[in-house]
């Protein structure tokens, strides 16, 4: 497979044709470092749970025709099921993240494995940091989340690589873990947010180029904005996000309700838990 031919991603919600994840087989709060861990490392995470349910989240995807690539699982790694932040493409590109938490340093090894392994070009950015949770496309336009995981210095990076695109830099408020986290587009008219996590000046950006569908504080930590599209107006959703999940529907998309609760403990959900290879759109 030639991936500067045959894979691209242009939007967040284009038909999913290929996907890569990785199983939480030996996912645990070992180190604090958001704060979903803070509220859930007393009673931390069930390995068991957390594997079953992401079993049903990938055989849901391959039941819809998506070819679904697993990386191999290194107990190094208790972060690993979130392949999103190692890599993401970007229309033709593929960049590899320089991830800022020591203890996720060296998951983007296996990325980048995989890709000599199939012989496809990448771009790694190289000092400052930079996660894949942070950067959403939508056509032309790049927006990458300024946060604590996320450099100006490493955005500078990416335009540098992609001069013919629009990278817009999205400063988030400190405590909110990635962009995606706030911010999501599932629609060339529509995007999740959360308000209070950005800047004025941003939020009136987004609301000249989409309809804003706002999600509460409660849905927010239960990362509501953090849905996966797989094209055709279906997203899929925790089921716990009752009000994001009706908002949806009455807008005409199709929400599919999967449990992955036992992940979110560590900080991500749905799109954190997929870096998508190919969208057609």
């Amino acid at each position: 497979m030639n991936l500067e031919k045959s894979s691209v991603c242009q939007t967040e919600y284009g038909i999913l044709k290929e996907v890569i994840v990785c199983p939480p087989t030996y996912m645990e709060i070992k180190e604090i470092i958001n704060e979903t861990q803070k509220h859930y490392a007393g009673e931390n995470i069930d390995e068991t749970k957390a594997s079953k349910q992401h079993k049903t989240f990938v055989e849901y995807l391959r039941t819809q025709g998506i070819n679904v690539i697993e990386l191999k699982a290194d107990k190094k790694f208790p972060e690993q099921v979130f392949t999103r932040d190692i890599g993401y493409v970007l229309g033709h590109a593929v960049l590899v993240s320089k991830m800022e938490s020591d203890i996720r340093e060296g998951e983007e090894a296996y990325l980048t494995e995989w890709l000599n392994n199939h012989n496809l070009s990448y771009y790694q950015v190289k000092g400052d940091s930079i996660e894949g949770g942070d950067v959403i496309i939508d056509g032309k336009d790049i927006y990458i989340g300024v946060s604590g995981r996320t450099t100006r210095e490493a955005i500078k990076q990416v335009q540098e690589q992609l001069p013919h695109m629009n990278v817009i830099p999205m400063p988030i408020k400190d405590g909110y873990l990635h962009l995606d986290c706030v911010f999501n587009i599932i629609s060339k008219t529509e995007a999740l947010i959360y308000p209070e996590a950005l800047d004025k000046r941003v939020i009136a950006l987004l609301k000249e180029r989409f309809d804003l569908i706002e999600v509460t504080e409660k849905e927010q930590f239960t990362l509501g904005t953090n849905v996966f599209s797989i094209g055709n107006k279906t997203l899929i959703s925790l089921p716990v996000n009752n009000q994001v999940n009706e908002t949806l529907r009455m807008r005409g998309f199709e929400v599919v309700e999967i449990d992955i609760s036992e992940i979110i403990k560590s900080g991500g959900s749905f799109r954190c838990c997929t870096l998508p290879l190919q969208r057609e759109e």
